[in-house]
Formats: structure tokens, sequence, C-alpha cells
């Protein structure tokens, strides 16, 4: 897949702790540990929308798309 999730960076910036963001956004650890090492198959809207909310971002943010599938990290 040619989307690279960014939300480790955006994460580090604000100084949110993964267990910190998953009880704020009200996603479970383990999802939202497989959506920053961009495992994830899918994104909730809603979940997108309370992430970008807590971390005071815009969805470009989190999500990056790339054409070079060499450039995934």
């Amino acid at each position: 897949m040619a989307i690279i999730v960014r939300l480790d960076r955006v994460m580090v910036d604000r100084k949110v702790s993964l267990t910190e963001l998953a009880d704020k956004v009200g996603i479970t650890l383990a999802n939202l540990s497989i959506l920053k090492t961009g495992k994830a198959k899918a994104i909730r809207f809603s979940t997108l929308d309370a992430i970008c909310k807590e971390l005071s971002c815009q969805p470009g943010d989190i999500l990056e798309y790339t054409d070079d599938p060499t450039d995934l990290g």
C-alpha cells in the first residue's frame, strides 16, 4: 500500500503517549498501535476525526500518499 502513516511523528511532536491517546480517542491500545505502525488496512473517519481533534492536526499530518513503493518509511 502506498499510504504512509506518520502518527508517531505527530504524537512525539505533541508529547502524547500511545496509552494517553488511546484513552482520549476511545480506541483500544492494540488498534491504535496497529494504526501507528502502518499495519492497519483501514481507518474510520470518526476515528481519524477524534485523533485529529485530540492532536490538533490535519489528516494530512498523519497520512501521506506516495506513488513510490520503495518510499514506505
